[in-house]
């Protein structure tokens, strides 16, 4: 099935700009094209208005999207597009391309998955767990951050999961850790079959060395920095063995940003192939 070949170019209209603790929640209107959008596909936005010198677009996870027309996007307000984004008022229209990627597998048969985030790269997994509920699945999710500020909607997570369990560095909130220092435990005390995670490259990494020890599939959206979002500049590429046993450089964009973390060859990635 050809990547994208649901994506269309609109003006959507900001429904709502809400402030969440460090990051914004986003609206967008965009119609009937909800229908096409699945966990894990993203949207690639112009920002900086008309005479901006910000040519390329920015690349964003979508959350969540809702039978009312309208996706949801979590924006940390980091670089100079995301600023520009998170200021941008209710009824504002913005120029997007969606949806683009690929999207989270689901399992055709009721199992227990782990859905492991870091910080704001939690986003799809909110609309992921939705999806997984829906169809008859267990979720437990996992949140990781630094610090308690930096770990996405909490109560959010506690609606979207069957269990939630909340880990940060210094101790702020949840138990004291890593998001990836108990996931072994997660697996055999629940029985997990399937992780999905999404956040930093060095914890993905992590969770796929987990996943292996565990002999379980595990599906990672990459977090690799995107400038056409398209295929074409070949700036996201990810170290990836194929089924033949090769390793070729494949583009996040089109390619993923869903991968199975198995595959990618975590030691190579920002090397030169």
């Amino acid at each position: 099935m050809p990547i994208n070949r649901h994506a269309l170019q609109l003006l959507a209209p900001v429904v709502s700009n809400r402030r969440l603790g460090i990051y914004h929640q986003i609206v967008l209107e965009v119609g009937d094209l909800v229908r096409t959008i699945k966990p894990g596909n993203f949207i690639a936005i112009s920002v900086g208005g008309e005479n901006s010198k910000l040519i390329l677009r920015r690349a964003f996870a979508i959350s969540r999207v809702h039978d009312r027309g309208t996706l949801e996007l979590i924006v940390s307000p980091m670089g100079s597009g995301s600023k520009w984004l998170c200021a941008q008022p209710e009824g504002a229209t913005l120029d997007v391309v969606t949806p683009l990627g690929t999207a989270f597998g689901i399992p055709t048969e009721s199992v227990t998955a782990l859905l492991v985030g870091g910080g704001y790269g939690s986003a799809p997994l909110f609309g992921l767990a939705d999806v997984l509920k829906d169809r008859g699945h267990r979720v437990i999710m996992a949140l990781g951050a630094s610090t308690a500020g930096k770990i996405y909607a909490p109560i959010e997570g506690r609606r979207s999961a069957t269990l939630l369990k909340i880990y940060t560095e210094d101790g702020s909130a949840g138990d004291t850790g890593r998001v990836t220092d108990s996931l072994l435990e997660l697996i055999e005390e629940f029985d997990v079959r399937v992780i999905y995670s999404c956040g930093p490259m060095a914890m993905l990494e992590a969770i796929s060395t987990i996943a292996n020890q565990a002999d379980i599939a595990h599906q990672c959206a990459v977090e690799e920095s995107m400038a056409c979002g398209i295929g074409i500049c070949m700036t996201c590429v990810i170290p990836v063995k194929n089924a033949q046993g090769e390793i070729k450089n494949l583009r996040s964009c089109i390619d993923g940003p869903v991968m199975d973390g198995e595959a990618v060859q975590w030691q190579l990635v920002g090397e030169q192939l």
